[in-house]
Order: C-alpha cells, then structure tokens, then sequence
C-alpha cells in the first residue's frame, strides 16, 4: 500500500477494508480448480497476481502491488504497469 498515514489510526489502509476486499476473491478461489474461474483460465502465479489487481484495485486506490507466491523463494509480483 501507498499513501499518507492517517494520524487517527496509524495505517495507510485499514486490514479490515484489505479483508473486505480481498474476502470475495478467497472464497472464489478457496478449494477451487482456478482453471475453472473465469478470468484464470491458465492459472500461473504471474496471471493470478494481475487478476487479483484487477478486481479490487477500484476499491483499494491505495494499492501498490500483488505478490502471489508459489514458494517461500519464488512468487510473481504486479504492480499495474505492463511491461
């Protein structure tokens, strides 16, 4: 996340609107095939990571990249810029 630290709570985005926007994509993707999910039909870390930027960036401005890990080593990362 990116932005100025609200001086009431200290965070740049409260974990609870992070939660309530992430939420709904969890519960899509949680004991799922991804391949069946429309949007993740080739299911790579890389695509995941853009799809998840792409539903909920609208409602999380603050959002400054997705990092999707496949290992504790490796995970792609997305930050809305194509390349």
């Amino acid at each position: 996340m990116t932005g100025t630290v609200d001086a009431r709570t200290g965070f740049v985005a409260d974990f609870f609107d992070v939660e309530q926007a992430f939420g709904p994509l969890l519960r899509k993707m949680d004991h799922q095939c991804l391949n069946d999910i429309h949007g993740l039909e080739n299911p790579t870390a890389e695509n995941i990571a853009v799809w998840i930027w792409n539903e909920i960036k609208s409602k999380l401005p603050q959002l400054s990249g997705i990092k999707v890990y496949e290992t504790a080593d490796s995970w792609a990362e997305y930050n809305g810029v194509d390349r």
